[in-house]
């Protein structure tokens, strides 16, 4: 802890460690965010591309693989692609009224939400303006190279400071906390960002956005952003009973069960 004496100098000195170091300024705090996630306005127009086009046998189950052609060019994003979705719904506020900018305006203001944290909350009164579009799925339509550039690479998501959650052990009792930490969040409208793995098969290792939930005796049914489809929320399904996660058969997934934890919400993941 820093301590200053009290006088003009000093406190402007203060003021200014403060200003620099600070980066993003935020607060943590337990409020909820004015509003909830909307899938049609707040996601990335662009996918996480897949790098292999997967096959599964219909009779076995079992699934295949091979490398997708052409090669994809914006592929391994989707650590990226979720934190970025959830670093401008926490932080940036979109005004259509205002002028577009130039490309180095915009540019500088993606590099100022990049450096934000998710772990902090700021006031919309407070949060970086982001002039001539309507919200980030506009955005990202006409800045998509932009984005893609700035936002992160595949190695953002390899050392993702969460991973190494995913090896540990997932009790059913972990996993039930886990559906009712994220049905708590999303009631404050935080949309949580979660890992989906299957470790040690290794068969699923993923990062999506939850953006709703809904609830009844047997079952919460989870709505998601899934960064490699843009274009309709996908479904997670936390089964009461048996106190786990599953996660549909798609283009990626043959389906079945997972394990889900929360990441970029404490100090450690």
């Amino acid at each position: 802890m820093l301590n200053f004496r009290k006088g003009p100098a000093t406190t402007s000195l203060a003021l200014l460690a403060i200003l620099v170091f600070s980066g993003c300024a935020g607060r943590h705090r337990a409020d909820a965010f004015p509003r909830p996630f909307d899938f049609h306005n707040d996601v990335l127009a662009y996918p996480n591309e897949l790098k292999w086009v997967y096959r599964t046998d219909p009779v076995t189950g079992n699934v295949t693989h091979e490398p997708r052609r052409p090669e994809p060019t914006y592929a391994l994003h989707c650590f990226v692609v979720a934190k970025t979705a959830r670093l401008f719904f926490q932080h940036a506020r979109f005004d259509a009224t205002l002028p577009r900018q130039d490309e180095a305006t915009y540019r500088a203001l993606v590099r100022r939400i990049v450096k934000c944290s998710p772990r902090e909350e700021r006031s919309p009164e407070q949060r970086i303006v982001i002039p001539g579009f309507a919200n980030l799925r506009e955005f990202s339509v006409a800045h998509e190279a932009l984005l893609k550039a700035e936002t992160g690479t595949p190695w953002a998501c390899y050392f993702q400071r969460g991973n190494w959650r995913m090896v540990w052990l997932f009790s059913r009792r972990h996993q039930e906390k886990m559906a009712a930490q994220l049905v708590a969040s999303l009631r404050r409208n935080r949309p949580p960002v979660v890992h989906l793995s299957d470790f040690p098969k290794v068969s699923i290792n993923h990062a999506v956005v939850v953006i709703d939930a809904r609830e009844d005796r047997d079952e919460i049914a989870f709505t998601i952003y899934d960064p490699n489809d843009p274009s309709v929320p996908a479904r997670l399904r936390f089964d009461r009973t048996e106190r786990r996660f599953y996660f549909p058969a798609n283009s990626y997934f043959a389906g079945g069960r997972l394990h889900v934890y929360e990441v970029y919400h404490t100090w450690d993941y």
